[in-house]
């Protein structure tokens, strides 16, 4: 061995950890602090302990919330965009039909459910000079805003994926 190349070896050197826990152990200092030993570590004890490293667990919740807080907007706007309370005017009906749905009360798209709802396409057609064209169309309107008509048959899965 080369003389004066090598740090100077410490036999009875203390390992300190942060839950109080010391021990000693032959190292090239004479003090070592840590975190965490087997005393405390969550692996060993059982405990759900989170061992936060320069608050990356911070930065994972702070995004973790930001998420939420998107996803929660986004059920905002859609929840919205498919009230009742939608006037039929912003579903880009056409004014026709518009005119027809006004006179016989109807103004809303809560009131279309509604009608659908208690009698069925006939609750809409009984309607003075709203035919199946004009019923089809509205549908057609209501169903791209996204609303969920009575009667409309959930989609089942394809027979290639059943099978």
């Amino acid at each position: 061995m080369k003389p004066s190349i090598h740090p100077k070896w410490y036999p009875q050197a203390q390992v300190i950890c942060a839950c109080g826990n010391t021990w000693t152990v032959g190292a090239t200092v004479a003090e070592i602090r840590t975190d965490v030993c087997f005393k405390c570590h969550p692996f060993f004890t059982g405990e759900q302990r989170i061992v936060d490293s320069e608050g990356q667990v911070d930065r994972f919740m702070r995004r973790l919330r930001a998420r939420e807080e998107v996803l929660e907007a986004e059920q905002r706007r859609r929840d919205e965009r498919t009230s009742p309370e939608v006037l039929l005017e912003d579903l880009g009906v056409k004014t026709r039909l518009l005119s027809m749905l006004t006179e016989a009360g109807i103004t809303k798209a809560g009131d279309v459910l509604e009608r659908l709802e208690a009698s069925g396409d006939e609750g809409l057609t009984d309607i003075r000079g709203f035919g199946l064209k004009a019923l089809a169309d509205l549908k057609k309107a209501m169903r791209a805003r996204g609303y969920a008509l009575p009667g409309d048959d959930v989609p089942e899965a394809p027979a290639s994926e059943a099978a």
